[in-house]
């Protein structure tokens, strides 16, 4: 396997969590992202991903965009340890706290959104960083009440066992972190994230290990 991916990247920092997780070896592809105008739109690549996005995994030939899809990709080739629970309620509210990170909360602070706040909007760089800060800190709030109301929290998100909705908060709060979000308003994410962070498979896959921030 290949993981076309970037260290700062949060979708691609899911996908190296998963993988750690399963065990499983792969070859570690780096896509600069802001470099040379970035190398998301080489030839190459695009040859790989079409909308210049990362991460993908290549996987014997086969091409799998979007870090969600991999994931649930990955869980159902390789279903040990499990990343979904077996219980479909339990499965359904991961999926929720998931989905509300990736479709909710990361697509308005991704750096396409940025640059084109600055870029083609002419927003100060003040503005666009308070942009950051208010839907992540406000898209945190409301997993944080979620969590609370829903009460199947445990050590991580869905009790004791590691879930797809641990591999898409601990990205989001290391951004966050990066952006100087306030985040004393959602201590139970915190504590979860600080749970998973114990953790050799999340700690390995975080972004100033990687191979790409070390030559960055």
């Amino acid at each position: 396997m290949k993981l076309y991916n970037y260290y700062r990247s949060s979708a691609s920092f899911r996908v190296r969590i998963a993988l750690a997780i399963k065990g499983l070896r792969y070859d570690y592809v780096p896509i600069h992202l802001t470099r040379a105008g970035g190398e998301q739109r080489a030839p190459a690549y695009l040859e790989v991903n079409p909308a210049a996005l990362v991460p993908v995994l290549d996987d014997g030939g086969a091409l799998i965009q979007q870090s969600l899809a991999i994931i649930e990709y990955l869980d159902e080739c390789h279903p040990q340890p499990p990343l979904m629970p077996a219980d479909p309620v339990a499965r359904a509210y991961v999926r929720s706290i998931a989905l509300a990170i990736a479709c909710e909360i990361h697509p308005l602070n991704n750096l396409r959104v940025l640059r084109y706040l600055v870029h083609d909007l002419g927003v100060s760089q003040d503005a666009k960083n308070g942009w950051y800060r208010h839907w992540v800190e406000t898209g945190l709030a409301q997993i944080e009440a979620q969590l609370l109301a829903q009460r199947r929290f445990g050590r991580y998100c869905s009790g004791d066992q590691v879930t797809l909705a641990d591999l898409c908060i601990v990205p989001q709060i290391v951004n966050a972190r990066r952006f100087e979000c306030r985040l004393d308003h959602v201590p139970t994410i915190m504590a979860i994230h600080d749970a998973c962070m114990a953790l050799p498979a999340f700690a390995d896959s975080a972004p100033e290990v990687q191979p790409d921030a070390v030559a960055d």
